[in-house]
């Protein structure tokens, strides 16, 4: 009887001993811009407060500016189990939800504040889920801001365009828009713009203002056209499998975490856009264009015809209901 005891209790000894040397769960949170962007801020807030409220449960690996994975590579490596959060660019998932594509319309939403709400909305959290058969989770919708056209040329009339290469992200939406207004569209990972635009292999690209501020491209273009034309937004992603296998005191505390991270990158993304505006035009290499009503008018004109290629692929209800954000 003794023996058992002593058996029972070096066993209870050993699982408590388990129990306190048991690892942490390891979150790789990979993405390909800067720490300085609303996007690299998140990260690092997520990285902060999650080791905070979970300290030796979780631990939080954050990879900048493709230090890990690059465009190409990031979602298969997030299917693989070799990384467990991404914060991709909504242009990126076109190959995985058709309806995604309705964030790359051009003049969807009039500002960054309609974007929100649609977002905030059913039809865009459902979105969130559109991924889950092909093994992706989405946890929540991330600002980085509007779009710009850098060049270096001005470019006032959508034909002034006509004839540039410009970089554009992997979206068919993205190609068939800008092929609209004559320019050759070259989809390029985004770590390779600087030196193809300082090389010359493309003439420009459309970003926004803290990506071309914090990735330097105002350095090797002369102006950069306020087309507010589109955005740049992201979806913070995650291995399906991976996120519901994790442990029920853990997994709520995460999703609150996020939840206040998102809350916190898109009430800071315009003044993040608007502080890299003015460094961008204090460094003087670049000069803003300012577009009229009108000739913002005759852009939204020119890339309309776009609306019909796709409406199909992507659900007249999903359209109305993006455009719908823009009236409250």
């Amino acid at each position: 009887m003794r023996r058992l005891i002593a058996l029972a209790a070096l066993l209870g000894l050993l699982v408590g001993a388990q129990t306190a040397f048991a690892e942490p769960i390891k979150i790789k949170f990979s993405h390909v811009v800067a720490e300085k962007t609303p996007k690299g801020q998140g990260a690092l807030m997520f990285k902060k407060l999650v080791e905070e409220r979970l300290p030796g449960k979780v631990v939080v690996e954050v990879y900048p500016n493709s230090q890990l994975f690059g465009d190409q590579q990031e979602m298969e490596a997030l299917l693989l189990g070799d990384v467990q959060l991404l914060a991709t660019s909504l242009s990126k998932f076109d190959k995985y939800s058709k309806k995604l594509q309705v964030f790359d319309l051009p003049f969807l939403f009039d500002d960054i504040n309609a974007v929100a709400r649609f977002e905030k909305s059913p039809a865009g959290r459902s979105l969130l889920a559109a991924m889950t058969s092909k093994g992706y989770t989405g946890l929540g919708y991330w600002h980085n801001g509007m779009k710009q056209i850098h060049t270096n040329i001005p470019l006032l009339s959508p034909g002034d365009a006509k004839g540039l290469k410009l970089r554009i992200q992997q979206s068919d939406v993205l190609e068939e828009t800008f092929k609209l207004i004559g320019v050759n569209p070259q989809k390029m990972a985004f770590s390779e713009v600087y030196q193809a635009l300082q090389t010359g292999v493309v003439d420009g690209g459309d970003n926004t203002w803290s990506n071309i501020y914090s990735q330097k491209f105002h350095e090797v273009q002369k102006y950069v056209t306020e087309t507010n034309h589109g955005i740049v937004d992201y979806m913070v992603v995650t291995n399906t499998t991976f996120w519901t296998g994790l442990p029920a005191d853990v997994r709520p505390e995460l999703e609150k975490t996020m939840n206040e991270v998102t809350d916190w990158v898109n009430s800071k993304s315009e003044e993040f856009n608007q502080a890299d505006k003015q460094r961008v035009l204090a460094a003087g290499n670049s000069k803003a264009v300012t577009l009229t009503r009108d000739q913002q008018a005759a852009w939204r004109k020119a890339m309309q015809p776009v609306y019909k290629k796709f409406e199909d692929q992507i659900g007249k209800d999903v359209i109305a209901a993006a455009l719908a954000a823009n009236k409250s």
